[in-house]
């Protein structure tokens, strides 16, 4: 797979990348998220959260295992809030999760 993934931050100890939609975050089929930013960035990476492979979004990757106990930490405080926006063009036909606010 040749998908160049898209830096939205990077610093000395993380980046910040998105992850598209339907991209697994872990291998399964092929090289999945992780695996494919490792070898575009020519880095060991570690991953602090991930998303599902149906979900797109940005994804902190740790550049050191330093940085990534202080993001791990930072998680389980909630220290660091995340906040998902679906997007829709019907209503789902099921209940799934919690909706925050009106949805027509």
């Amino acid at each position: 797979m040749n998908l160049i993934l898209n830096v939205v931050c990077e610093h000395a100890d993380f980046y910040v990348v998105e992850k598209p939609a339907e991209l697994s975050f872990h291998s399964e089929d092929g090289p999945g998220f992780v695996v494919l930013a490792e070898r575009q960035f020519n880095e060991k990476l570690y991953a602090v959260h991930r998303l599902d492979k149906v979900t797109s979004g940005l994804i902190i990757l740790a550049r050191n295992k330093s940085a990534a106990a202080t993001f791990t930490e930072l998680f389980a405080q909630h220290s660091i809030d995340k906040f998902y926006l679906a997007i829709t063009d019907s209503k789902p036909k099921k209940k799934q999760g919690w909706v925050k606010g009106d949805m027509a």
